[in-house]
Formats: structure tokens, C-alpha cells, sequence
């Protein structure tokens, strides 16, 4: 089974940026509310509500790895504390309906993958003398490096 895809995600290391323009394009990016699929290691899979920015010509999401963490750390110290400071990879996204309804019942890991969005590609940016820059061999198609991180 092919899964499906959408978006190009970017996890924005620099939290001192807001990213109000593409860093790829310059257009002014919009908000936009997405549930987020989240794998935390070793096997816990997260949905997680999330105001994200978005350039709807380049398709890229962008959010912020520290909101991103703070996040998962005070979901994590109520639900799963053993894992707090374990790895994380975003996967995708899930529609709204999966996400309300994982709220209130329990779906299997295979539904919820199933269900999901996993993005097209995982881009990233540098900051440079003048602006951003954007470096194709820097994407990351499917790769656990492109947001690989600790999560406090």
C-alpha cells in the first residue's frame, strides 16, 4: 500500500525566527492549525493539535523545534514521563477527524499510520550573511536525521 503524502515540513532549529516569509520563496506565510503525528521513541505515537506556519506555494509547513518540545515535554509529564528526553521524528500529519477521534477512543498504531499524511520531504535552512538560503542536498526524503532530537 502506497501511503499518502503532503506538505514539506521544516523544523526550525532557530527559535529567534518566526519565519513571517518563506524561506524559500520570501512570501509572507499564513497560520495554519494541523494535528501533527509524532513518533517518540522507543513506540509511542503522539497527535498533537499545533499552530503551525505555512507557505501554501511551496506547500511547507514550519514549526518551531522549541514550542515543538515544550509541548511534547508537558504532554510527556503527565502521560508517559518514562519517556521525557527520549528521541522524536515527525511523521505527518492526520486530519481532524482521526485526531478528535483518538481523543476520545484508543486506535490501533496501524490505524493511525494508516490514516495519516507523512510528509513529501523533510527540507532544511541556514542561516547566512544577507538571508536564508535554501540547499536541495540538504533534504531529507524519509530519514530519521532531519528532526531527530530530545524532547527536554
Amino acid at each position: 500500500m502506497k501511503m499518502k503524502q503532503r506538505y514539506y515540513f521544516f523544523l526550525n532549529p532557530y527559535g529567534e525566527y518566526a519565519f513571517t516569509r518563506c524561506p524559500k520563496c520570501e512570501t509572507k506565510t499564513k497560520i495554519k492549525k494541523l494535528c501533527l503525528l509524532i513518533h517518540i521513541e522507543p513506540h509511542h505515537l503522539l497527535a498533537l493539535n499545533k499552530i503551525t506556519r505555512y507557505c501554501p506555494y511551496c506547500d511547507l509547513i514550519i514549526v518551531k523545534k522549541e514550542e515543538l518540545e515544550q509541548l511534547l515535554c508537558a504532554i510527556c509529564e503527565k502521560r508517559f514521563p518514562e519517556i521525557i528526553g527520549n528521541d522524536y521524528f515527525v511523521l505527518g500529519t492526520t486530519e481532524r477527524k482521526d485526531w478528535e477521534r483518538v481523543q476520545k477512543e484508543r486506535m490501533s498504531p496501524e490505524d493511525t499510520i494508516n490514516s495519516a499524511h507523512l510528509f513529501k520531504n523533510f527540507w532544511s535552512f541556514e542561516v547566512e550573511r544577507g538571508g536564508w538560503v535554501y540547499d536541495p542536498k540538504q533534504d531529507r526524503l524519509n530519514t530519521k536525521k532531519s528532526n531527530k532530537s530530545n524532547t527536554c
